[in-house]
């Protein structure tokens, strides 16, 4: 039997709350489990009402300014120091850049525990899509920081893994995230839900899933759909999520059909009944999304980074368009979505290309790394 260990992981979000960091580090705790580990989760507690567990640890938290229903976590050092030094952890693993993060790390440091981090979210980018890009500097020094006070920084592409490195990232890691492909399955198609949304037989149904925000870039999905209504009117927008942009957009697009947030089967069920995958970020340090289109079956349309970079083959299963082409974008929406034999083709093709994604085997190279870890002063 392989051994087994004591790790804590550090996250300022967890499900409920519907991000790509928050199903990230529940999937990595549940996978760790199954080998047997034991592990903790340190996390704010998100409602007054939160359940207590033993392997949880809930700590103050407060809101995120701009995103309902997400919360930061505040320091929590002297807890977590008397914590881990009565409980000695094998290693950490802090997901999040917040007060609660850096107070992780400061801990584990001052205790020689070895620590990891995860680079999930490109926070630089985002304070240029919020209009605070001469801040843009700041922030990305402070990531570096950060994660160079750890000993391992592990990054989910070749491509992030090699920019970092580029930038003074030190001891990054690789480790591929993986899909649930026996959730996430073309068999999970719906025609009731089809006509529920209001798809007529043969008519295109578009679908974009993810957070409803600004630094999504989401004014491209519409200009590439209209297009496409312009030449198939029965055409249909469907958004699965929620964030600050959906009231305005919902309002100046009253023909679009917005199911929520929607978690699970349901999630699977949306993603498998929709037939091409328009997601427009530049933003994402990955895109979990897109494994969950391509096991769903359906053909993508993303920009050539993150996920669609080291799995969507343009042409193959979907388009993989050069970034900051929007044109080509909205000309890829077009084509393929006028063609529901080649959308059909190309879904097929995406799911045949991912099914290898093991949730076990990146859960082993999880703890593998996490076990790897030696102590180093840090900087």
């Amino acid at each position: 039997m392989a051994q087994t260990d004591h790790f804590v992981i550090v996250s300022e979000t967890y499900p409920p709350e519907v991000n790509g960091v928050a199903l990230t580090v529940q999937s990595l705790e549940l996978g760790l489990r199954e080998l047997g580990h034991r592990v903790e989760v340190v996390r704010p507690r998100q409602t007054e009402a939160s359940p207590s567990r033993d392997d949880h640890l809930l700590v103050r938290g407060a809101g995120l300014p701009r995103y309902p229903g997400l919360r930061f976590g505040l320091p929590s050092g002297r807890t977590l120091l008397q914590r881990w030094q009565a409980n000695r952890p094998r290693a950490i693993y802090v997901a999040t850049e917040g007060p609660l993060g850096w107070s992780a790390l400061r801990a584990a440091n001052r205790l020689g525990i070895p620590a990891a981090t995860g680079f999930h979210t490109r926070f630089d980018d985002y304070v240029e899509r919020y209009g605070a890009g001469w801040l843009r500097p700041a922030v990305f020094r402070w990531m570096r920081h950060f994660h160079n006070r750890a000993q391992a920084t592990l990054v989910p592409t070749e491509e992030l893994a090699d920019f970092l490195q580029s930038n003074g990232f030190e001891h990054v890691c690789l480790l591929r995230r993986a899909v649930d492909t026996e959730l996430f399955t073309p068999a999970r198609r719906s025609l009731r839900l089809r006509r529920d949304w209001g798809v007529a037989d043969g008519a295109p149904a578009l679908i974009y899933v993810g957070r409803i925000a600004a630094e999504k870039n989401l004014p491209l999905a519409v200009r590439a759909f209209r297009e496409l209504q312009a030449r198939q009117p029965a055409a249909r927008f469907i958004w699965v999520g929620d964030g600050p942009a959906r009231a305005a957009l919902a309002a100046a697009n009253p023909d679009f059909v917005f199911c929520g947030v929607q978690r699970g089967d349901a999630l699977a069920e949306h993603f498998a009944s929709g037939d091409l995958f328009v997601f427009p970020s530049l933003t994402e340090t990955f895109g979990n999304v897109t494994l969950e289109a391509m096991a769903s079956g359906i053909a993508t349309v993303a920009y050539r980074y993150g996920a669609a970079r080291e799995h969507l083959v343009d042409g193959a299963h979907g388009a993989a368009i050069t970034n900051g082409d929007e044109q080509a974008f909205v000309t890829a929406v077009c084509e393929l979505a006028q063609e529901p034999w080649r959308c059909l083709q190309r879904g097929q093709a995406a799911r045949a290309a991912i099914e290898h994604l093991s949730p076990q085997s990146v859960s082993e190279h999880f703890a593998d790394l996490l076990q790897s870890l030696r102590w180093r002063s840090a900087a």
